[in-house]
């Protein structure tokens, strides 16, 4: 059965809704949950009948949002160090953080490591598109400056990712640029686009609009540019959310149509709302690794932990292990 630690305390929220979602999961899911954190504050969060189910393992520290996550490094008493040795260390398969992101990324990066043919590992996020399937986006954030072979390895493990996770049969990949001919991009992504070039599912540049139009199954870029592209997307969502409910409170009109299509509003706000995916896997390293959202509700933890389980079953590492390999051979 698949052990997932869970960083029980480094939400905004506090232990709270990071073990409600464990409990959610635990209806639905067989799996083991390893709690990591201050006893005296998860224990009274537990109904009864979990107490047995649920293995917790103390940790009285957290490393807060505002501190450097090269802190994290120092801190072997902190929450999310404990809950990444539980993985190094063989007592869990993957880890689940709503904490700080770059503490979370820095201590898999360091004390997980990396597979075998990656050199950088990539913070993944889902997007909606106007099929209603997901698009993948990679790196969203992990590394601020790529190299062009970073970003051929981001397009390997994005296909991985979409033929083992989201069971999509020869995905279509894109490097993510300025406009779809071949000319378009910096150097980066013109050095990049002559490596990938004939690989299995490489269609090209694709502009930002593709990320949501369904045409392309993985987009790849650097991690600077992909943060801005999920900050911004967020941003959007959150305005088109507001502005809908301005416009049917301030029109009587508008109420009554609301109503009718409160079904439709229901659906999109499933398919905008980052609680339904629960968190950005960071692809490459050894084991598994879900960075959540800090503001993660309960709903957003019980989905990161389903991701977590997906993963693990899938073996999408040892998929990328060999996906590179071949690569690298046909390379040389």
């Amino acid at each position: 059965m698949v052990k997932i630690a869970i960083d029980a305390m480094g939400g905004d929220f506090g232990p709270e809704p990071i073990v409600m979602g464990c409990i959610r999961a635990l209806k639905k899911k067989s799996f083991e949950p390893i709690l990591v954190g201050k006893k005296s504050e998860i224990l009274p969060l537990l109904p009864i009948r979990y107490k047995g189910k649920i293995l917790i393992v103390e940790a009285d520290d957290v490393i807060s949002m505002d501190e450097a996550a090269t802190e994290a490094i120092k801190r072997k008493e902190s929450t999310i160090y404990k809950a990444i040795e539980l993985v190094k260390n063989g007592e869990a398969q993957g880890v689940v953080s709503a904490g700080h992101s770059g503490a979370t990324m820095a201590l898999a990066t360091l004390r997980l490591g990396r597979l075998k043919g990656v050199s950088r590992p990539a913070l993944v996020t889902l997007m909606p598109t106007k099929t209603g399937r997901r698009s993948i986006v990679l790196d969203v954030g992990a590394n601020v400056d790529s190299k062009p072979e970073h970003l051929v390895e981001f397009a390997v493990m994005g296909g991985c990712y979409a033929e083992d996770l989201l069971k999509i049969k020869n995905p279509s990949i894109g490097l993510l640029a300025n406009g779809e001919e071949d000319s378009k991009g910096n150097e980066v992504t013109k050095a990049a686009f002559k490596m990938l070039k004939g690989y299995k599912g490489f269609k090209g540049n694709v502009e930002g609009s593709d990320i949501f139009n369904g045409s392309c199954d993985v987009i790849t870029c650097d991690g600077f540019v992909g943060n801005l592209v999920l900050k911004a997307s967020e941003g959007v969502a959150s305005t088109i959310s507001f502005l809908i409910k301005e416009y049917i409170r301030q029109s009587p009109v508008a109420i009554t149509g609301a109503l009718l299509m409160r079904k439709v509003f229901k659906l999109l706000k499933k398919q905008i709302d980052y609680a339904e995916i629960g968190g950005a896997p960071l692809i490459g390293i050894k084991g598994c690794v879900i960075v959540s959202h800090g503001k993660s509700n309960a709903v957003a933890i019980e989905n990161a932990i389903y991701q977590a389980i997906s993963y693990v079953d899938t073996g999408v590492n040892e998929h990328i292990i060999s996906r590179l390999e071949k690569l690298k051979e046909k390379e040389s």
